[in-house]
């Protein structure tokens, strides 16, 4: 029997990737852990075996409380899900030759150059990847550059998070304005061309610089859009699976320039959310160095990102994995996903017509 460790269970995503291990492994022990006492993962019934609260990863108690946690559980190995402690895992490795115990995920340097849509804008600047990109701060909005540089409508949204923190669509200079004392808070955005066209997204799994495998979808709307000024929540409520090499392609692609550009190997998972412009180019909105929240839904319909990284932890190598870089799903699939539901998957839209 193997003992996984699961961090940040109380995320979308986290909770995704154990049910479909309760699923695919149910003799496995499943443990969860997160900073907050009341994330929904502990309670859901059959979810996890042991369930811990954990100190938050940038304090000084974070790793000697993991890495007791992992001696006392006999942890084979763990799903790192938030993104700072994905970063906080590459540290502990770049300071010590290893990990707490096995995972499977990138440097420390593209983790961190990705986790920071600012640094990645600034990686991208001047290739087609990327919209016209610029970073402003609450002590320098950069009011000319916006409205010269960038132009309106605009995009704006903060630096770091998922889900579309801070995210809208800016018509004029007021807007922008306002937005800025709005989000007080959030010290730091960036402000992009405004992208018109489809919300794609792409989860890739690359093992030491060599692209394994990915497979592509499209978001179509949002759950609880209407509470969202943008109409974007960063929870897909429809969403169709896609049978398209061209946004295979085009992320390699990116990546390859990024392993360049950082003299670094891309390793681990990675997901892209990509938007087309007014001419249906794809434009790099957002590259996740971890499991994207579609990854369960995925999982159940070919494209098993999870057990592959199961596999890879478990054998030390990425040998027994197919290569599949631009899959094909069997049937034109679609999904329906809402908050306190699991996600439906449907084998065509076409449903929708009767």
């Amino acid at each position: 029997m193997r003992t996984i460790l699961i961090t940040g269970i109380g995320g979308l995503t986290p909770r995704s990737i154990a049910t479909i291990i309760r699923e695919r492994h149910p003799e496995y022990k499943l443990i969860g852990c997160d900073i907050n006492n009341k994330a929904i993962g502990f309670f859901m019934n059959g979810l996890l075996d042991e369930y811990y609260v954990c100190p938050k990863c940038n304090s000084d108690e974070y790793f000697p409380w993991i890495e007791k946690l992992i001696a006392e559980k006999k942890v084979d190995y763990a799903f790192v899900q938030p993104e700072s402690e994905i970063v906080e895992w590459g540290d502990y490795y770049d300071r010590n030759g290893k990990f707490p115990c096995p995972v499977f995920m990138g440097s420390k340097t593209l983790s961190m150059s990705l986790k920071d849509k600012s640094i990645m804008a600034d990686l991208l600047e001047g290739t087609d990847f990327i919209p016209k990109t610029i970073k402003v701060t609450q002590d320098n909005p950069r009011l000319n550059d916006v409205e010269k540089t960038i132009g309106f409508p605009c995009w704006i949204r903060a630096t770091e998070g998922t889900g579309g923190l801070g995210s809208l669509r800016l018509d004029d200079m007021s807007s922008y304005k306002s937005w800025l004392f709005i989000n007080s808070k959030i010290p730091e955005f960036t402000v992009s061309e405004f992208l018109p066209g489809r919300h794609l997204a792409n989860q890739m799994l690359y093992y030491h610089g060599e692209y394994v495998k990915g497979a592509a979808l499209e978001c179509v709307e949002y759950v609880m859009a209407s509470t969202a000024p943008s109409g974007v929540t960063g929870n897909t409520h429809f969403g169709r699976f896609l049978n398209d090499d061209k946004i295979n392609k085009f992320c390699a692609s990116c990546v390859e320039y990024l392993e360049k550009k950082l003299n670094v190997q891309a390793h681990g998972i990675l997901s892209f959310d990509l938007k087309e412009d007014k001419n249906g180019s794809m434009k790099v909105t957002e590259i996740n160095i971890r499991h994207m929240a579609y990854t369960g839904v995925m999982a159940k319909v070919g494209f098993d990102l999870i057990e592959d990284t199961i596999r890879i932890m478990e054998d030390g190598n990425c040998d027994n994995i197919i290569r599949d870089q631009f899959h094909k799903y069997e049937k034109p699939y679609v999904f329906l996903r809402d908050v306190d539901i699991e996600p439906i998957i449907l084998e065509s839209e076409n449903i929708f017509e009767k």
